[in-house]
């Protein structure tokens, strides 16, 4: 059974996680779109610039958030100013920093789905009178479900693993932003807490596993076991 603290830090880091990915699929999606739909100059800097925080050192993806989103960042001051948001420091600094890290493989799957829908469905739709914003919501959109789903739990299992653009960005709180990584790497700085490290990392590794084997199961679905997202 988990202690009293650890189930504060797994809530704490599904919350995160749970909003990260809610809040970056609408743009995830329209981005996959336009990846997967569009031919436009520039095409090829947009999918790099996507991907970036896959090889970025997520510390200096941390230090870019908080250069925007600090309290004397461009993004970030006028948030404190105009609505009296703050992220620095706080749990949605967390999310949005899992969710700019779990973007890019959430696009990707994503993507691959849409290019998975045939175009002559949606060539049929607007023969049949369909507009392009009803030809999207009634066929494009439907027949790339699975690969929103795939997407979602992928970016699920990345943002339960977030730590170096996180503790970057909003520290390493207990209560606030010490989610699953942080209060591993915390644990490791006491002596003497080789078990509280062990079930942690047990919990850790438990939930990144039923998110990733869940995302392979929808993408085989989806693409008749042809394709992997990783």
């Amino acid at each position: 059974m988990l202690t009293a603290a650890e189930w504060e830090i797994v809530a704490l880091s599904l919350q995160v996680s749970a909003v990260a990915i809610l809040f970056s699929l609408p743009i995830a999606y329209a981005l996959a779109w336009v990846l997967a739909r569009k031919r436009f100059p520039g095409k090829i800097l947009l999918d790099a610039l996507v991907h970036l925080p896959l090889v970025v050192p997520p510390v200096v993806t941390g230090y870019v958030l908080l250069l925007l989103f600090g309290r004397t960042g461009p993004i970030g001051g006028a948030l404190e100013e105009w609505f009296g948001i703050s992220l620095v420091f706080r749990w949605t600094g967390a999310a949005l920093a899992a969710a700019v890290m779990a973007l890019p493989l959430m696009v990707r799957a994503m993507r691959l789905s849409i290019e998975a829908v045939d175009r002559r469905y949606v060539e049929a739709a607007r023969s049949l009178g369909a507009n392009r914003w009803q030809a999207f919501l009634r066929v494009t959109l439907p027949l790339s479900l699975p690969g929103i789903a795939a997407g979602l739990v992928l970016g699920f299992a990345r943002s339960l693993g977030e730590f170096g653009a996180t503790i970057t960005f909003v520290s390493n709180i207990p209560g606030e932003t010490r989610t699953l990584p942080l209060a591993i790497y915390n644990a490791l700085q006491i002596p003497g807490t080789d078990v509280l490290v062990a079930r942690l990392a047990v919990i850790s590794v438990l939930l990144s596993l039923l998110a990733l084997l869940a995302s392979e199961w929808l993408v085989r679905r989806q693409v008749g076991g042809r394709g992997h997202v990783l």
